[in-house]
């Protein structure tokens, strides 16, 4: 790509370009502002609405093969209802978490969102980088996203120079 440029802060594409190539905008590097990851809470309307499926489904379809997708359906709406946990610590809170939990100063950092256990309790896998340039030192640290505690043993190592 002609257009863009890269350098050590990333990938950068002019705004005109990205509009002009229709660039989603979670790619977009031009758009700025806080980004809310959506609670997994949201789950209990859809576990709620297969929940009335597989009941009326139970009536709806003749004998064996209503009693099976009724089944279906409510073990899944259960399932889901039960798996809807509050999303109660944000990004930023992750991050702060864990900057607390490894021995350097951190400078860069970044956290994403994966679910543990057949409930899918969400938990922020932080990826951290030391604050000397080049970062002399990088750690991973796993916070609850519901409680907000530190759930695995903090893991850092040091970064051997190129």
């Amino acid at each position: 790509m002609t257009d863009g440029k890269i350098d050590r802060e990333g990938i950068h594409i002019d705004r005109e370009l990205a509009e002009t190539l229709h660039i989603e905008e979670e790619l977009d590097s031009n758009v700025v502002g806080v980004y809310r990851f959506p609670s997994p809470e949201r789950r209990k309307t859809s576990g709620a609405i297969l929940f009335g499926f597989g009941f009326i489904s139970f009536w709806a379809i003749p004998f064996p093969a209503g009693s099976i997708v009724a089944a279906a359906l409510i073990a899944l709406g259960c399932w889901m209802f039960v798996s809807a946990w509050p999303l109660k610590v944000d990004e930023q809170e992750a991050l702060r978490v864990a900057g607390t939990k490894v021995p350097f100063a951190v400078g860069h950092a970044s956290a994403s969102v994966r679910f543990k256990g057949w409930r899918s309790r969400p938990r922020w896998s932080v990826v951290v980088y030391s604050a000397t340039e080049p970062p002399d030192a990088r750690g991973l640290v796993v916070v609850d996203a519901v409680s907000g505690e530190v759930v695995e043993d903090p893991y850092f190592e040091p970064i051997e120079p190129v």
